[in-house]
């Protein structure tokens, strides 16, 4: 009842500013050096907890720039890695996360998009992508393609709007006991279902080991990249850079 009323007397942009606010708030009593982000390079004594009613995870949310586990992984990687942040490269990151999303900013090559305008500042569905053929460097697309109805529609437009020799990078939900993707719609159909068979209410699919497959076109090259072993087991504890469930890095290369 109450996150009912809270809903219709703020609107979603609104309620997007206010959890920020009590988030930066909340920072400012977890002082210390105990965890370090490297997105924002701050420090304190712990890292917020992120629940979805089937698990929580301790030190997943850095309390000041709102980072996640794979964000911190992947921003190292991009930073380390790549040419992205160097000569303006034309990037279309789909979900941006916000840290991100204001490191690449400066580029005026660059395009953030999501299907919600609160969320990026192009509205732009990822099965009809408003570019042309051969047209973007780089692509990020962390925990995007699970969400799809129609994954091979998004993957097939990715594909056409990346240039040759341009670089996609996919970021999702895995269950690493699992050979193969479950996708199973007819046992989904509340969202307590689907929390329960893919983990996270708004998923379409749960992948398994077999993402790489599902990517796979004639056109590229896939790359699974687990950059958490690049660091050492305090360094992974200290940025808290996840457990490989969320944080594997796919590289598609376009041929």
């Amino acid at each position: 009842m109450i996150r009912s009323i809270y809903r219709q007397l703020f609107s979603e942009k609104l309620r997007l500013q206010l959890h920020i606010i009590l988030r930066k708030l909340k920072a400012l009593t977890l002082s210390g050096n105990n965890v370090y982000c490297p997105c924002c390079e701050q420090s304190f004594s712990k890292f917020l907890s992120k629940g979805n009613g089937l698990e929580s995870r301790d030190n997943a949310i850095c309390p000041n720039c709102g980072s996640l586990e794979r964000t911190r992984l992947l921003y190292l990687y991009l930073k380390n890695e790549t040419e992205i942040f160097q000569d303006s490269p034309h990037i279309l990151h789909f979900a941006p996360e916000e840290v991100l999303k204001q490191k690449l900013l400066p580029n005026p090559k660059y395009i953030d998009a999501d299907l919600n305008p609160n969320f990026a500042r192009t509205q732009m569905d990822i099965t009809d992508i408003k570019f042309p053929h051969n047209h973007f460097d780089y692509i990020i697309c962390s925990h995007v393609l699970g969400h799809v109805p129609d994954e091979e529609k998004a993957v097939t437009e990715l594909y056409r709007v990346l240039k040759p020799s341009g670089t996609i990078f996919f970021l999702s939900l895995l269950n690493p006991d699992s050979a193969f993707t479950i996708e199973e719609p007819s046992r989904a159909d509340s969202a307590e279902e689907k929390l329960k068979l893919y983990g996270e209410i708004d998923l379409q699919r749960l992948y398994g080991l077999d993402f790489s497959a599902r990517v796979s076109r004639p056109e590229v090259k896939v790359e699974r990249i687990d950059y958490r072993r690049n660091f050492s087991s305090e360094a992974r504890r200290k940025m808290s850079l996840g457990d490989g469930k969320r944080e594997i890095i796919f590289k598609v290369s376009k041929i």
